[in-house]
């Protein structure tokens, strides 16, 4: 599971330079004229330049990837209310029900297999909060103020997502939205032509970017954690000695990102993505249920009931389904590829099948 987890963030860094690059690419215009395998040569340069700067970060140390996270962040946030913003005034000029009509929804209406379609998109922006775990040993009184963290934030990020979508398909159609490079630009360039494109293309960049860092910080110390434990060979647990970070860790997720970039395009690695976290929660909430069983209550710790891990794991299980019923068999089998070597590595390591008692 850690391994997995692991994994779910690797594509998604993966996913998260690749949309960085496109962005940049717009903004310079560059055209080699080349491709390698199929992806246009200066996407995959950018691509690359992009995860050397985001690993440059995390290897200087956890100070300046929280620095640069906060700045991020609060640009990202400026971008999402000046859409909500300058798009308010549109409100009411879409038709919010509105689907596409196709072979198999003649009628255009809205599905059952749409509504999963929309979840496992949704689920996919939503990526990002379960690393808010990794700094719960820095949070003072973790069980009272984490729950509250996470809720809290999900609960703004929400609001803030179902207002940002309303806005952008009552300035743009969605068939417009659907097509354009960079989407929330084009709802600034119609609802407030005077702002400068330019700035805009650099919320998105910074937006994508933090998601990409959050998840190269999680990734090194998931590595490093499980090295320390004795699952993963010990070089995974050197940590810098100026730096006092896990350097090792660091310049082999440089690497797997770096590969990742010629395993599919954005939509298959944000599908494989959606897939490794939701196979990852299904084991955990089933998991917790067990353990629920086995404990009892505990004196003093939140104990949820057995019917929330339960219906989280049937939710997580049934979205999964939906995925791998998905037309495109890339995200499945870039999944299915890393989950079997995880397995592989699982067993034919003799570490892997017992940690070292404290």
């Amino acid at each position: 599971m850690g391994l997995t987890v692991v994994a779910s963030g690797i594509a998604s860094a993966a996913t998260q330079s690749k949309v960085v690059a496109l962005n940049l690419n717009t903004l310079f215009g560059l055209d080699f004229g080349f491709s390698v395998l199929g992806a246009p040569l200066e996407v995959l340069l950018l691509a690359v330049g992009f995860v050397l700067l985001v690993g440059g970060i995390v290897w200087r140390g956890i100070t300046e990837s929280l620095w640069a996270n906060t700045a991020c962040t609060l640009i990202e946030a400026a971008g999402l209310v000046l859409v909500i913003a300058v798009g308010l005034r549109f409100w009411g000029q879409g038709d919010l029900t509105e689907v596409p009509i196709t072979a198999t929804n003649p009628e255009g209406l809205v599905t059952a297999s749409l509504l999963l379609q929309g979840a496992l998109l949704t689920f996919f922006s939503f990526l990002g909060f379960e690393d808010m775990l990794n700094v719960a040993e820095e949070v003072k009184a973790p069980e009272r103020n984490m729950p509250i963290a996470m809720i809290g934030a999900m609960l703004v990020v929400c609001t803030l997502y179902m207002l940002v979508a309303i806005t952008a398909v009552s300035v743009v159609p969605w068939h417009e939205l659907a097509t354009a490079p960079a989407p929330l630009r084009a709802v600034i360039e119609r609802a407030a032509p005077w702002f400068p494109a330019i700035g805009f293309t650099f919320i998105t960049i910074a937006a994508v970017a933090n998601t990409a860092l959050v998840n190269y910080v999680m990734g090194s110390r998931m590595l490093y954690g499980l090295a320390k434990q004795g699952l993963l060979p010990a070089a995974l647990g050197k940590v810098h000695a100026t730096r006092q970070t896990p350097h090792v860790a660091v310049m082999v997720l440089f690497v797997i990102i770096v590969a990742l970039q010629f395993a599919g395009d954005i939509s298959q690695l944000a599908g494989a993505t959606v897939l490794l976290l939701l196979l990852v929660f299904t084991i955990v909430n089933a998991a917790l249920i067990v353990l629920t069983r086995r404990e009892g209550k505990l004196k003093g710790r939140f104990n949820a009931p057995i019917a929330l891990p339960a219906g989280g794991a049937v939710i997580c299980a049934v979205l999964m389904g939906g995925q791998l019923l998905q037309v495109d068999w890339r995200a499945p089998a870039i999944a299915g590829g890393i989950v079997a070597a995880i397995l592989v590595l699982y067993l034919t390591t003799a570490r892997g099948r017992a940690m070292p008692q404290e």
